[in-house]
């Protein structure tokens, strides 16, 4: 038997890695919106941890004491079930907004994307234009070189360094994180994630960036399930572009055989995962408009029409009448409505009292020489809000005597010990277990109020 191999085709080869993507600066009305939409996140990102209510930081989500501050709502672990309103909040309105618009969240305002343009930013202002920065790379090592590339990682660690100061600054009080940094007297558990999240940022934004993108964000690979034909993405307009071919400014396309594409390849330069839009639909786009600029720059300089690469939808480019209204966007419109007003409502009749009632764990009861009986608890009364209250502690039993102090004052977000005796006349004890409710109310809020039972025992 002869096998027909070449010794060349046993030889494993070595993986190699995809080239690097430079990305060339473009300018354009969607990338204005871009970077706008990008500095109101970054703005909002950085500021919103100064913002104080009430002589307290607005948002702060204290995993050390279990509490989550948001403006004049606290809440604790408790409130589980909020959170997972709020992600299915998100998931519908996700889904709503994709639907319609396609991946515009990744265009204009994933972090990750909003970092990566910042990091290229940052390459451009250091080591020049996307012809500059190939060429560097190809070049011998040179002293600028050196330098240019060293104070762009330096710029890059400063970067990193302050965006993860700013998130972990959500999660610690904002003026103690940075004075302690002045001092320089961080604990090791805050240097650590300090360092942990300056190192993700620097690696997602500074080198793995569109490998993020297409290899790991797992949006790029289920959000294609949700886009129908009257969905609006980035496309190219196959029938009106070729065949694309060059030619001079003068040149009449219709005699040469061509179509309004230029074969420029501009479109793929300023793309930001590298790919080239006139090859169809694909995942790894990210909407961020960077093509349909170029592309309409180039269309103004040939004196063409805009849109060659435009938000269209697949039935516009075939030439159907595109449905904003369908009832897929409908029944997601409808579902994230719903949802965001239960989850309105659930926050809005949210009782920020939360308590619990503990027997006295060394007797049962105690009779007293009138052959009273006594029972003894103590309530553990959780002040949920954001304000010092002060609270009052109550039986609804009218046959059951209560022994409390009253007008308790617990501090915001702190939870009180109450120690509380009721007690109940022979004549009024019917049974051996009776069931007993207590509520405990705010002072000055008389609607503000929660309650629990618990059993009282008697001879």
């Amino acid at each position: 038997m002869k096998f027909d191999y070449k010794a060349e085709d046993l030889i494993i080869k070595p993986y190699k890695s995809e080239s690097p993507v430079y990305v060339r600066k473009q300018k354009g009305r969607y990338q204005r919106i871009r970077q706008l939409t990008g500095f109101v996140f970054v703005m909002v990102f950085i500021l919103l941890p100064w913002i104080s209510y009430q002589g307290n930081q607005a948002v702060l989500f204290d995993i050390g004491k279990q509490q989550f501050h948001i403006f004049s709502e606290t809440f604790f672990p408790q409130d589980f079930t909020l959170l997972a309103g709020l992600l299915i909040v998100s998931c519908y309105l996700l889904f709503f907004v994709t639907t319609w618009l396609g991946r515009i969240w990744c265009g204009y305002v994933c972090p990750q994307t909003v970092w990566t343009f910042s990091f290229i930013w940052v390459e451009e202002w250091l080591e020049g234009s996307r012809n500059q920065r190939i060429k560097r790379d190809t070049q011998p090592k040179t002293l600028d070189n050196i330098v240019r590339k060293s104070a762009k990682h330096i710029v890059w660690g400063l970067m990193s360094f302050l965006t993860a100061t700013t998130f972990m600054s959500y999660f610690l009080p904002t003026h103690e994180l940075y004075l302690d940094l002045i001092a320089l007297n961080w604990t090791g558990l805050t240097t650590f994630w300090v360092l942990f999240f300056a190192i993700c940022t620097y690696g997602n934004a500074g080198w793995l960036r569109e490998k993020m993108c297409i290899y790991m964000c797992p949006y790029s690979r289920f959000q294609s399930a949700m886009f129908d034909k009257n969905t609006l993405l980035i496309a190219y307009d196959k029938v009106r572009g070729e065949n694309r071919g060059r030619r001079k400014r003068k040149d009449n396309p219709k005699e040469l055989g061509l179509g309004d594409c230029v074969d420029c390849n501009l479109c793929v330069e300023v793309c930001p995962v590298g790919i080239d839009i006139r090859n169809g639909l694909q995942y790894e786009c990210i909407n961020c408009g960077a093509c349909a600029d170029a592309c309409d720059q180039t269309m103004t300089q040939f004196n063409y029409a805009k849109g060659l690469i435009s938000y269209t939808s697949e039935n516009a480019l075939l030439g159907k009448k595109a449905k904003l209204l369908r009832p897929k966007i409908i029944g997601y419109g409808i579902l994230s409505i719903l949802a965001m007003i239960f989850m309105a409502y659930t926050i809005q009749v949210r009782v920020p009292i939360e308590f619990s009632v503990l027997r006295d764990r060394g007797t049962l009861f105690q009779v007293d020489f009138d052959d009273n009986v006594t029972n003894s608890y103590l309530l553990k009364v959780t002040n949920k809000s954001q304000l010092d209250r002060h609270f009052n502690v109550s039986v609804l039993n009218s046959n059951v005597s209560l022994s409390a102090d009253k007008n308790i004052l617990i501090k915001a977000g702190e939870i009180a010990s109450v120690p509380v005796h009721l007690t109940m006349t022979p004549d009024e004890i019917k049974e051996r277990v009776s069931e007993v409710s207590l509520q405990v109310s705010v002072s000055d809020m008389s609607d503000v109020k929660a309650v629990t039972k618990t059993k009282f025992f008697s001879n």
